[in-house]
């Protein structure tokens, strides 16, 4: 009997065993919904090749906006862009038997138009935001990322070193918006010409310290170099057109409250190019009445903070739960067209039990130009004589816009990610003439 009993387990476990298997090789095919790829395990050589060390990149974000009412031009229309993404993430530990050692490809390519541009701002002075996030930097196929990494003194030292950009590391945030102002560094959307995020690459080294589990800091350099924005330039490896070189440096908190995960960053950064001044020429005057050049000054700066934090869990699954999100930067008054930005977000993971791993969330923000550049363009009309703000030689006044979302990220399978949204603009590139914008949109994340 016990032989029997035993003989009558093993066939059980076996069953279960092959199930488990058969339900797992269902998972790994092709657009199945419990895949992690929309292509599936390729037959199992994904995950082989993973394990070797070679981790294979692929993903797409597509995103649409259309205007609803207001803006500047409320002939109603929509338009999409999109962005594909090609890499890969290598373990050199694995691959070379060199301990502590990743390194990462990827490519990029970014097409279609943007309902910011012509629709909802001004042509004449554009939106501060955007209200597709994804748009911009070209249609063309960038080197995004070509880095190599190492941690030293078992992990208290990490230096990454080759081609990337600022955001990667610094005043990071993830994007679960499409309006630019709620998704990404917010640095580089608001320093004028010197911290360029994705998708373009730099030059740089990082060096980041361990100082606890909670805590590090870091350091970079990134080459600044305007040319890496032209056209036909997204493999530029030389340092040709060499303008600077941007320095931030940056201290990192990542505590568990009510053992609830949080983050909070706080950083400055120094660009040592040159820089004009917004308003005033060399003597300190008003280049606009006086039509000399501006004021060169030999740098520009700025800091910032980022805090991320998860206030709740549901039912006691931290995966879920009320998360909030605020960021804030400022910029050198002298130099930087916007000179400060705030935004507040909040998001709620796995709303409905019947929807575990959907998401809602809201944003606030708020962009503000520099006083400067308001009262140049007051000069300048001053100058050229126009007061009608329907002068095509009229200079829009700009001060400060405001953005709104409400999205609903609707978690269709692993490798898809649907978010509708609506997005209100006021005063649409801080130009209080222009009326304020409702915008729809539509954000499609898959990984293949």
């Amino acid at each position: 009997m016990k032989m029997k009993n035993k003989a009558r387990l093993i066939c059980q476990v076996s069953a279960a065993a092959a199930l488990v298997l058969a339900g797992n090789a269902m998972a790994d095919e092709a657009f199945s919904s419990d895949s992690k790829w929309m292509t599936g395990d390729w037959g199992g050589e994904r995950t082989k090749l993973i394990e070797q060390g070679i981790d294979i990149k692929m993903d797409y974000v597509g995103e649409v906006g259309a205007n609803l009412h207001g803006g500047f031009n409320d002939d109603k229309t929509a338009r999409y862009s999109d962005q594909f993404g090609l890499g890969a993430a290598l373990d050199l530990q694995k691959l070379l038997g060199w301990d502590n050692t990743q390194a990462k490809i990827q490519l990029t390519n970014r097409n279609g138009e943007n309902i910011s541009n012509d629709r909802i701002g001004d042509p004449r002075a554009g939106t501060l935001s955007s209200s597709q996030e994804v748009f911009g930097r070209g249609h063309m196929v960038r080197l995004t990322q070509l880095w190599i990494q190492h941690q030293f003194f078992d992990n208290k030292l990490d230096v990454k070193a080759g081609y990337f950009g600022e955001g990667e590391d610094f005043n990071t945030f993830p994007c679960e918006f499409q309006n630019l102002a709620f998704c990404g560094s917010q640095v580089g959307n608001w320093a004028t010409n010197i911290w360029y995020n994705w998708p373009v690459m730099q030059a740089a080294i990082r060096v980041k310290y361990n100082i606890n589990d909670e805590l590090y800091a870091q350091i970079g350099a990134y080459n600044q170099n305007t040319s890496q924005l032209e056209h036909g330039n997204g493999f530029k490896l030389s340092g040709s057109g060499t303008n600077g070189t941007v320095l931030p440096v940056e201290l990192v908190w990542s505590p568990k409250v009510n053992n609830l995960p949080g983050e909070y960053r706080v950083g400055y950064y120094k660009s040592t190019s040159d820089a004009n001044d917004v308003r005033e020429d060399d003597n300190g005057q008003d280049a606009a009445t006086t039509g000399n050049p501006l004021r060169v000054h030999d740098s520009k700066h700025g800091y910032w903070f980022v805090a991320q934090q998860q206030l709740t869990s549901h039912n006691g699954d931290a995966s879920r739960g009320l998360n909030i999100a605020a960021n804030a930067t400022f910029h050198d008054k002298d130099t930087n067209f916007i000179d400060n930005y705030q935004s507040l977000m909040f998001v709620y993971k796995g709303p409905f039990d019947a929807r575990p791993k959907d998401d809602v969330g809201i944003g606030f923000a708020r962009i503000h130009v520099n006083d400067d550049v308001k009262k140049n363009a007051e000069l300048t009309n001053a100058a050229n004589g126009v007061s009608d703000f329907d002068n095509p030689l009229f200079s829009p006044i700009r001060e400060t816009e405001y953005n709104y979302e409400i999205n609903y990220g609707f978690h269709v399978t692993n490798w898809l990610t649907v978010r509708p949204n609506l997005q209100y603009v006021t005063h649409p590139g801080g130009v209080d003439e222009v009326d304020n914008a409702l915008v729809a949109g539509l954000k499609i994340q898959s990984v293949f």
